[in-house]
């Protein structure tokens, strides 16, 4: 039984990997496509889209949270490893445990004031890309740093795991 839930929680993260994966590769493309046609269509043609330039400032934001959660999801955001060399490994798991924690404890918090803004643009009717309602644009925000933060806790988890089924492992 432990085992197909397992099989199953590595499907389901494998087709959630998937998905980012597609995201990602979508709007870096569609963002290149838009650029580099917004360039011709002014160098050549003397014209432009009125709204492209606001939407690549969007895909821009929206690729950096999404790479931000791909770059948590692999265990690749930045780190300031300059002591790591001095302590133990076990001293080192210890401390990352308590800098993931902290950093979901962060990613929690500005996730929290991300969608109070956000509840302040839905109150104002603000609007992006002409009469595109501004929350929509920006929902990546808050929805990104609530999933970095849970990944942050699942990395916290799987540490925390991993030195107790290793300390049973030493015990005689």
């Amino acid at each position: 039984m432990a085992s197909g839930l397992a099989v199953n929680l590595d499907r389901l993260d494998r087709f959630g990997r998937f998905l980012e994966n597609v995201a990602l590769v979508t709007l870096l493309s569609g963002l290149i496509l838009l650029a580099v046609g917004q360039i011709v269509l002014r160098e050549l043609f003397d014209t432009g889209i009125i709204w492209a330039d606001e939407l690549v400032r969007l895909i821009v934001l929206w690729l950096a949270m999404m790479g931000a959660v791909a770059a948590c999801r692999e265990d690749r955001h930045i780190r300031i490893d300059a002591i790591t060399h001095l302590f133990p490994d076990r001293v080192i798991d210890i401390i990352r445990i308590g800098v993931d924690v902290f950093a979901a404890v962060v990613c929690g918090v500005i996730a929290w004031h991300a969608y109070r803004y956000l509840q302040l643009e839905i109150e104002f009717a603000d609007t992006v890309l002409v009469d595109t309602p501004a929350w929509i644009a920006h929902v990546v925000v808050p929805v990104s740093f609530a999933v970095l933060g849970y990944r942050f806790i699942v990395s916290v988890i799987k540490k925390i795991y991993g030195l107790m089924y290793e300390e049973s492992q030493v015990s005689p």
